[in-house]
């Protein structure tokens, strides 16, 4: 297989040479001269090591043999082993709830995680890092004490106890900061200078990043290899949002899905969107906010990746909505008593915002629409605490339960 720069079309590379360049010296991307043709037939049913293996191989050629190729992939995949199929969960005849919910630490960023410390092992760093709202804190220190590899993390003074004590009992050093997440991770990029470490949301964001295409290549598999119509995706840094229309673009590209139309909407909370607040005003640039909301794990006033969650939705011809701490909590109760879903305050963000977009029309009943739920709500107690009366206590004997059933308790 051959390659060809998109800025110098008469150099001719093979794979292996593209893989270590990267760019082309010309700043130019490296594409097939030929795009291989892959039959989405011979995939069905197979394992996620063959998938793979049937689908790289076509692009390295003869470079590297099939059986070594194939030993690879299978050496890579074991560095996965938490990380379970997100379960797409049909809630309607054309609604479905994507749980991104399963892994050690029960959020999504267990699937990044796993990418960017693989990456930060074959690099040879000994320590990983990152800033954190609080999930990718668990994940980390979760990932770097199965690796032997040791940790440092850095979160926002005020986080919820869960996310705290869900870092420390891996045994990896935490430090709270003063500040907002943003203060956090400006922080982290001045201290990344200094030390040696792999801050997988810093100097090695973009393998973590990628990460988060596993998912868009999940929703497309689960559906039949089908794209949905609609995707509601909730946004802090911009990474996933960005990440899961780029899987399905990539999918299209190698033929395994027909032309990608979905459209892709960003969903956050009120009191911290600088991304939706950007498209609604037709701007493609954020304004830098100060977070104010009960959803922390998406609470970043300055996205890294902001301008392209910003574009994502614009292309795709989605939108962007947000909701009020108040929508966000009474979203988290619906989906838990509609569905058996106990979510996040980030999937209360995400309920909330669909519930929206489909009374402004921008989602159709008819419609294909796919909801992403990225935490478990055990992750954020705090948000409900408030919510609900104290259990009715009774005394052990039956005649105690009747009274109490005859004059207030509903069942």
């Amino acid at each position: 297989m051959k390659y060809l720069s998109t800025r110098n079309n008469q150099l001719k590379e093979t794979f292996t040479n593209v893989l270590f360049q990267g760019l082309s010296k010309e700043g130019g991307l490296f594409l097939p001269i030929e795009w291989p043709s892959i039959d989405i037939n011979t995939l069905r049913d197979k394992s996620y090591e063959e998938v793979a293996f049937h689908i790289i191989n076509p692009f390295i050629g003869d470079e590297i043999a099939e059986d070594e190729m194939y030993e690879i992939i299978q050496s890579t995949y074991k560095n996965f082993k938490h990380c379970k199929i997100a379960p797409l969960i049909k809630i309607d005849n054309n609604k479905y709830i994507l749980e991104l919910i399963y892994g050690p630490t029960f959020s999504f960023k267990d699937r990044v995680v796993a990418v960017a410390v693989s990456k930060a092992i074959e690099f040879g760093f000994d320590t990983v890092s990152c800033a954190s709202t609080g999930n990718l804190a668990n994940s980390v220190a979760a990932h770097a004490a199965e690796a032997g590899l040791k940790s440092c993390i850095f979160i926002p003074d005020g986080l919820e106890a869960g996310k705290i004590l869900g870092t420390l009992v891996y045994g990896s050093q935490l430090i709270a900061v003063k500040g907002s997440y943003d203060d956090v991770n400006r922080l982290c990029s001045e201290i990344a200078v200094n030390h040696k470490w792999a801050f997988v949301n810093i100097n090695i964001r973009p393998y973590y990043g990628d990460g988060s295409k596993s998912y868009g290549y999940e929703i497309a598999e689960q559906l039949g290899w089908k794209i949905p119509d609609n995707v509601v995706v909730p946004v802090a840094g911009s990474s996933l949002i960005t990440k899961i229309w780029k899987a399905f673009h990539e999918f299209e590209m190698l033929g395994l899905v027909e032309k990608v139309q979905s459209k892709i909407f960003a969903a956050q909370a009120t009191g911290c969107s600088p991304v939706t607040t950007a498209i609604k005003n037709g701007s493609e640039n954020i304004v830098p906010v100060k977070p104010n909301t009960i959803a922390k794990s998406i609470a970043i006033g300055n996205p890294a990746d902001g301008y392209y969650g910003i574009k994502t939705a614009n292309t795709s011809g989605g939108y962007g909505e947000d909701v009020s701490d108040q929508e966000v909590v009474e979203s988290m109760k619906l989906l838990a008593e509609t569905e058996g879903i106990f979510t996040e305050t980030a999937g209360g963000v995400t309920v909330g915002v669909t519930k929206k977009l489909i009374e402004q029309g921008r989602i159709k009943p008819d419609e294909t629409t796919v909801i992403c739920i990225t935490g478990n709500g055990l992750k954020t107690q705090e948000a409900l605490a408030d919510c609900f009366e104290a259990p009715i206590v009774i005394e052990p004997k039956v005649n105690s339960f009747e009274e109490i059933f005859e004059n207030s308790l509903t069942v």
